[in-house]
């Protein structure tokens, strides 16, 4: 048991180096690592997950397609709103979660993105801030896509 698990942990940290390898070599990729809590792995997957920005005709809705909105329910007199769909990429939509966790948590540096989900947080919770930050962070990775550009760190 214990050589088939080094084994398996060689194999792993062999499969990081090439993602972080393949990360750096890409341009796009390392654009998006410029954003607070995205790295490599997160860079990757969203690349993947997307594949074709121009798929989308707004920014607004990849949180939708990866399934990071909230969950309608209407019928008749009857209205509300649910927990998020889960609908899309479910790798690639914990991995913005856990960027949105870093942004919210682990980020030293102000920024409005920060900003932005703190006041969430304090009016409706934490798991709910780190939806709304993934979220965001999918429209922010998608608009960089779709112009070019890096994250820019605005202070609040």
């Amino acid at each position: 048991m214990l050589t088939a698990r080094e084994a398996i942990d060689r194999e792993r940290l062999c499969l990081e180096r090439q993602i972080k390898r393949l990360a750096r070599e890409n341009a796009q990729s390392r654009a998006f690592m410029t954003v607070p809590g995205v790295g490599p792995m997160t860079a990757m997957a969203y690349l993947s997950g997307i594949d074709d920005p121009a798929r989308f005709v707004r920014s607004r809705t990849v949180g939708a397609y990866l399934g990071l909105t909230p969950r309608r329910h209407a019928s008749g007199e009857v209205d509300w709103s649910g927990r998020i769909s889960k609908c899309g990429d479910t790798m690639l939509r914990t991995y913005l979660f856990e960027a949105a966790n870093v942004v919210l948590t682990r980020t030293k540096q102000t920024c409005s993105l920060k900003a932005w989900g703190m006041a969430i947080a304090a009016r409706s919770g934490g798991k709910k801030a780190q939806v709304a930050v993934a979220r965001k962070l999918a429209t922010i990775l998608h608009r960089m896509w779709c112009d070019g550009t890096q994250f820019k760190w605005i202070t609040a």
